[in-house]
């Protein structure tokens, strides 16, 4: 199996994704080749909890200009994960006051 840190790239925190959380859903930005199986052992090891499921999606790459260049932003998977009943909150997703 990879690494599970090369799997689970960064969380995605967003307004929406903040609202996730009281349902234990989490989204992540994940390696593009990584399957729905290898993004969930990942999860479970990096932070020790249990994974109920998980859903998957390409965000397509966009145009972008800057001045007169124009080009494309990568192409990125992300990952929705649900936690299963009774698992802990996961910590970085918590606002400190």
């Amino acid at each position: 199996m990879k690494n599970p840190r090369d799997i689970i790239k960064r969380p995605v925190i967003t307004e929406r994704t903040s609202e996730f959380v009281e349902q234990l859903k989490y989204v992540f930005e994940v390696d593009l080749k990584a399957n729905k199986t290898e993004i969930k052992l990942a999860i479970e090891a990096i932070f020790g909890v249990k994974v109920a499921s998980v859903n998957t999606l390409r965000m397509p790459a966009k145009p972008r200009r800057y001045g007169r260049h124009s080009g494309y932003t990568s192409e990125w998977k992300k990952a929705i994960v649900q936690l299963a009943e009774g698992s802990k909150p996961l910590e970085f997703f918590e606002a400190s006051v």
